[in-house]
């Protein structure tokens, strides 16, 4: 990775935190987080005191800020943007509507996962309007520090963000429901060809969606290792009130044969909430 190109990172939370630490020793990091007791103890790292600031000192940006709070930050960058690469891991909001308020701009839209936080994080990435192959190649570079990634077109972000993003909820709410000793076998055996199969159903192609439902499923069951959490606790991390993850739990209903039309619950669910 070109160390001359300054990385900029909106928001220093789940996302934005890992990403930050594991590209901190190939490329300069600047990051701005609002809240100031995330970055107490950041090292390797520069902070900035606003959003526009930072702008002002990197080549890239990574917006890893919550929806709501997208508008209002996109307004605050919009004057500072020009000539810059805006990488977007806002679920849930098109490359178009970034557009629309900033212009002209190279835009890379990126949906990862929760496992970014132990690197082996499944993430999708397509191009806005403006935005190059080599946009594509840097952005790649950077989330390929953290797991697998994956190039798709923008319509088919729905279906990965019910798939991949909300895997991992519903894989642990169904490991909830089962004794620690099955949990290994049940994955093995009957959780990847149903939720293989459920990722052919949203789209993707057969033995992609078998690739990468065995590559999630172990992600999985890594961090549940790492992270010395229930699979319970885990599986509340991922559902956001009113979210896909959500949507697709109430399908599910502890069943792992419902795996499908959870994830098309899932992927409907984003579709909703997907702004215009």
């Amino acid at each position: 990775m070109a160390k001359k190109v300054k990385l900029g990172i909106i928001g220093y939370g789940n996302m934005g935190s890992a990403i930050a630490d594991k590209v901190k020793t190939v490329i300069d990091v600047t990051v701005f987080e609002k809240d100031k007791a995330k970055i107490t103890n950041i090292s390797g790292i520069k902070i900035t005191a606003t959003a526009g600031v930072l702008m002002q000192e990197v080549d890239a940006v990574i917006l890893a800020i919550k929806p709501q709070d997208f508008e209002s930050i996109l307004k605050e960058i919009k004057t500072s943007a020009e000539g810059k690469l805006v990488i977007s891991i806002a679920a849930g909001i098109p490359t178009e509507y970034i557009e629309k308020i900033l212009g002209k701009v190279r835009i890379i839209r990126v949906m990862p996962n929760l496992l970014v936080k132990i690197g082996k994080g499944i993430t999708a990435l397509c191009k806005g309007k403006f935005a190059t192959d080599d946009d594509l190649n840097f952005t790649r570079e950077i989330f390929d520090k953290v797991g697998t990634t994956l190039v798709l077109e923008e319509k088919m972000i729905a279906a990965d963000t019910a798939f991949l993003g909300s895997g991992p909820g519903f894989h642990f709410d169904l490991l909830s429901r089962r004794n620690k000793e099955e949990w290994i076998a049940f994955t093995k055996n009957e959780f990847i060809p149903s939720f293989a199969a459920s990722g052919e159903k949203v789209g993707f192609p057969k033995q992609q969606a078998e690739v990468l439902a065995k590559l999630m499923a172990e992600g999985d069951l890594l961090l549940l290792e790492e992270s010395n959490e229930s699979p319970k606790g885990l599986c509340v991390k991922v559902t956001s009130k009113g979210g896909t993850t959500e949507a697709g739990l109430k399908e599910l209903k502890g069943d792992v044969k419902r795996l499908p039309n959870a994830v098309e619950a899932a992927r409907k669910r984003a579709e909703k909430l997907s702004r215009r």
